[in-house]
């Protein structure tokens, strides 16, 4: 046993409550090194009284770890342990003080869980466990009003630049709300509507002003309120890392320079607040001089934002925020954030955009989620590129293990975004290996969310030409691929299995595409099958009960000697269900 593998701390993801009444505990081990974790549990108070052996499940793999995970019900909401850890004939002991070869009396030196406080579990809004997002970008989804276009307006359907403008509005998107609930969304993320420069509004003038190129607050109200009659969740991105050079505190920086009251408003560096060689005397987004960065820790800035986070919430009765470039605001301000938020709308759902390992965020005190680019970054590496199951099950399986499980049930999951080249593209054009794709994303864990049109099949790669319009020509759109779509959102929001059940990898061998993993709660028992590759495949896994179903056809399909095989087209797949034991 490799002794310097072993890892677990009492805090944070690998000791963590789940709800007011429930402690999920985690260990790591090496890979393929031991048989059994069992967890020695008991109250400090009374160990003999509250004894308990658990053994723990092995709940996921990377190349180097396996990952083992046990739920906790403590009598008195405490809870001390140790782990018991055993390869072949050999027992070591886990404990807070050290690696022990014989049981340490309890409880000195043990691990603790010394409460559960309520007001300290991490609560995600429940809702966003069921929703199924659709990311509008709103000046390319649809025109409902020329009466507001830009002047520059182009015709609908162009070539998108960098700075074209094609008129699409919120009457657009009120006008298209039928559409979408169609097709089965339940939740809407909006790229920025305040008023800005820009077509893609990311560079903020006014925070309490809907864009007049999009229309007035009262319509953006009446969008807000259309939504919410048809079970429509409705977030909003909030751009609070930077504003447009033209945000008046700014430019009374630039006319007032070192005596303006703003100048501590941002980052400035030297006066006179100036660009110099292509770099700004002023600290920004990226190095773009139209774009200078916020001082978050001034209280006047902060009470400025957090004002404007509040007003949309209560305003339009807005269902979350999703948050530009979050990792570059400090986190005072973002705890600050989620008081003010969760204050006004306490079911609010907060999104961070940061693509990298977000666990600082997701400790309960900041986001409830982040947009989850590992997430599809690993997935088109799979299903597009030429990585095999098992270091597939490996990159999700050290994903799933980035996060305490609340965060994973509500991680924002997609497959491209305003920021990323189109599925579609990024698939090589072909949609088998598209569909793949999306049946992993609605069967996976986590919330999904779909960009606009991706579902007609449009395509584009990086930005600007992933910012293409929206193609509402019916005879224009693929009407095949947005069946699928269709049925693939329907499958998700009619299984909660699909929604809530733990996700685990049956089958990811080295050197094959081809993966089975199951999704699983406690009346239904979900397994998908994937040939990722040109050629047909018979897959085979052990399947000793008789009751599965095609979830797709309600075809039976009955396992051979205890055998499932399942044969598949190229880039084909099967979902299979079977009902549980009541």
């Amino acid at each position: 046993m490799l002794l310097e593998a072993l890892y677990h701390v009492p805090r944070d993801k690998w000791a963590y409550a789940y709800d007011p009444s429930t402690i999920h505990l985690r260990v790591r081990t090496k890979r393929n090194d031991v048989q059994y974790v069992t967890a020695l549990t008991g109250d400090k108070y009374d160990w003999s009284g509250t004894f308990r052996e658990i053994q723990l499940e092995k709940a996921a793999a990377d190349s180097m770890f396996d990952y083992w995970e046990i739920a906790v019900k403590p009598k008195f909401k405490r809870v001390s342990y140790i782990f018991r850890i055993t390869s072949d004939s050999e027992n070591i002991y886990l404990a807070d003080d050290g690696i022990h070869h014989a049981p340490p009396y309890p409880t000195g030196g043990y691990y603790e869980f010394s409460y559960i406080h309520e007001i300290d579990v991490f609560k995600v809004p429940e809702w966003a466990k069921e929703a199924v997002f659709y990311q509008i970008m709103t000046e390319r989804f649809a025109n409902g009003n020329p009466e507001l276009n830009p002047e520059e307006t182009q015709p609908w359907g162009g070539k998108p630049e960098l700075d074209n403008y094609f008129g699409g509005d919120l009457q657009g998107v009120l006008d298209h709300l039928q559409d979408l609930t169609e097709l089965g969304v339940n939740a809407i993320y909006f790229t920025p509507l305040f008023q800005a420069n820009s077509y893609h509004k990311y560079d903020t003038i006014d925070y309490k002003k809907v864009d007049p190129h999009f229309g007035d607050n009262e319509l953006l109200k009446q969008v807000a309120e259309a939504c919410h009659r048809r079970g429509i969740r409705v977030m909003l991105d909030a751009v609070f890392n930077h504003c447009s050079e033209d945000f008046p505190p700014f430019q009374d920086v630039l006319k007032h320079g070192q005596a303006s009251k703003y100048a501590d408003w941002f980052h400035i560096n030297e006066f006179p607040v100036q660009i110099k060689d292509g770099i700004p005397s002023y600290d920004t987004f990226g190095f773009y001089g139209n774009m200078p960065k916020f001082n978050t820790a001034n209280p006047e800035v902060k009470a400025y934002l957090l004002d404007v986070a509040e007003y949309w919430i209560k305003e339009i009765k807005l269902d979350g925020w999703r948050l530009d470039v979050a990792n570059e605001v400090d986190n005072h301000f973002w705890r600050d954030f989620r008081k003010v938020v969760k204050a006004a709308n306490p079911d609010a759902y907060i999104v961070g955009e940061v693509w990298s390992d977000s666990l600082t965020w997701l400790m309960g005190d900041q986001f409830d989620s982040v947009m989850n680019y590992p997430f599809a970054d690993k997935v088109l590496e799979f299903f597009c590129g030429s990585m095999d199951g098992y270091n597939f099950a490996n990159e999700m399986g050290s994903l799933i293990m980035r996060y305490p499980q609340q965060t994973n049930e509500v991680i924002f999951n997609m497959l491209c975004s305003h920021d990323t080249p189109r599925l579609l593209s990024r698939s090589g054009q072909d949609k088998r290996r598209l569909k793949l794709a999306v049946v992993f994303l609605f069967t996976y864990i986590g919330t999904p969310c779909i960009f606009y049109g991706d579902e007609v099949g449009i395509s584009g790669d990086s930005d600007p030409d992933c910012r293409k319009c929206m193609e509402w020509d019916s005879a224009k759109q693929d009407r095949e691929l947005y069946d699928f779509y269709r049925l693939m959102i329907d499958l998700r929001k009619s299984n909660e299995a699909l929604r809530k059940g733990r996700f685990r990898f049956l089958k990811a061998d080295q050197h094959d595409p081809c993966i089975v993993y199951e999704r699983m709660d406690e009346r239904l028992h979900f397994t998908v099958w994937m040939n990722n590759t040109p050629e047909s495949r018979t897959l085979s896994h052990p399947m000793e009960t008789q009751d599965w179903k095609d979830a797709l056809t309600e075809e039976e399909v009955v396992p051979t000697g205890g055998i499932m095989h399942i044969q598949l087209d190229p880039y084909g797949y099967r979902i299979l269900y079977r009902l549980l034991d009541a």
